[in-house]
């Protein structure tokens, strides 16, 4: 029995089923590669699902964690750091607009957050509804999986005592016909990850901000995968030029160290009184010096045009495989789509070929890999990938 088969076998003795098995136990990692316990290296193509964005063992965000952790690991809310102001600071200005930040832990803290200000800007307005999208992924959580429109992983769950309607993704005639006086707000994803990565339409989100705007409900934009350099820009919505009322963050916004983050214009921020909400963690000063680190390395080594680049490079590259119909988004998030539901077997042979993705639905095969790759390491992925879709679709003529 490998180390490997001892530490999954221990793995399903000690911890709850919720994840399954997982196939691969990692134990360190540098730059895009991954190693496991037993010695075989990987390319991490998947990032900790957006999380990873410059890598393992990055030397600034190790720098930066191990001096906070030296000298302030913790302080509750009850005391404030330096760190969580500059942090703040730094996020109002690379959202370009006026407002306020709440500091969490993660992305479904985020949004219920958000989902609160939601709820204090109804209340008393006989604004009670919330509007959502179908196949759209906002946490796990009680009150962000009440507005998470992936009903296999909602209806277990249910009732939530609110009252949500599920509108189809994209469709700016149906978002308009269920926003009225009635919603208190609208959560959309500029880009639906959890879905294959879906981008939104041209113009959607500005038929959104112009919806909510008409009826006074609030804009909130779920940027936790799509922001930070996922579209090679800090935030997606930026490229239709419209202002949220909230913006969630979280993902790639520390590199690896659990945080997340609520924008909000000055008015909805407002709503937040002392004492309404709160989070012991939330804020912490070691996830701050990495959130800052991550900002500094990814404007220092430019790594939005790095990106940007390559990703150019992987659809050409990837779209010319007839067993490909379409690589969707930006940059290098990206969903690739197959001509068969095989996607799920494809990311197993990516294993033992020696790289890491995942399989959102049957037929896409979903990418996120650290903004600090390069264009060698994208090559072999794309190679890689051939080769896993050469023993699960067959050729023409039966299977190579």
């Amino acid at each position: 029995m490998t180390y490997s088969e001892q530490i999954k076998t221990r793995y399903e003795a000690a911890l709850m089923g919720n994840y399954g098995l997982p196939p691969v136990a990692l134990r360190e990692g540098e730059g895009r590669t991954v190693t496991d316990v037993d010695g075989n290296t990987y390319l991490d193509m998947i990032g900790g699902i957006a999380v990873s964005s410059l890598g393992h063992n990055h030397p600034a965000l190790v720098e930066a964690v191990s001096q906070q952790a030296a000298r302030l690991a913790h302080t509750s809310n009850l005391f404030f750091h330096e760190k969580e102001v500059e942090l703040a600071e730094k996020l109002l200005e690379l959202w370009g607009n006026a407002g306020r930040v709440f500091l969490c832990n993660s992305g479904t803290e985020a949004n219920e957050a958000a989902l609160k200000l939601a709820i204090l800007h109804g209340a008393g307005a006989g604004k009670t509804r919330i509007v959502a999208t179908e196949n759209g992924f906002h946490g796990r959580t009680l009150g962000a999986l009440s507005i998470t429109g992936k009903a296999a992983i909602r209806e277990p769950f249910a009732p939530f005592g609110r009252d949500v309607v599920f509108v189809p993704y994209g469709d700016a005639d149906a978002l308009k016909a269920a926003v009225d006086e009635t919603v208190a707000a609208v959560f959309l994803e500029p880009t639906q990850g959890e879905t294959g990565v879906v981008p939104s339409p041209a113009g959607y989100l500005t038929a959104a901000r112009e919806l909510t705007a008409e009826h006074g409900a609030l804009l909130v934009l779920d940027e936790i995968q799509s922001g930070f350099g996922r579209t090679g820009a800090w935030f997606a919505h930026h490229a239709e030029g419209i202002v949220p009322d909230i913006v969630t963050l979280a993902k790639g916004l520390g590199g690896g160290v659990p945080i997340g983050a609520v924008l909000a214009t000055e008015a909805t921020a407002s709503l937040f009184t002392k004492g309404t909400h709160g989070s012991t963690f939330g804020g912490n000063p070691i996830a701050c010096a990495a959130s800052l680190a991550v900002i500094d390395t990814i404007e220092r080594d430019h790594l939005f045009e790095n990106v940007l680049a390559l990703g150019e490079r992987l659809g050409a590259r990837l779209t010319a495989d007839p067993r490909v119909t379409e690589v969707r988004g930006q940059a290098l998030w990206r969903g690739i789509n197959l001509t068969e539901p095989v996607a799920a077997e494809a990311v197993e042979r990516l294993i033992g070929l020696g790289v890491l993705a995942n399989a959102p639905r049957p037929d896409t095969v979903r990418i996120a890999p650290p903004l600090t790759i390069t264009e060698s390491e994208l090559d072999a992925f794309c190679d890689k990938l051939i080769e896993a879709l050469d023993l699960v679709i067959p050729a023409p003529g039966g299977r190579p």
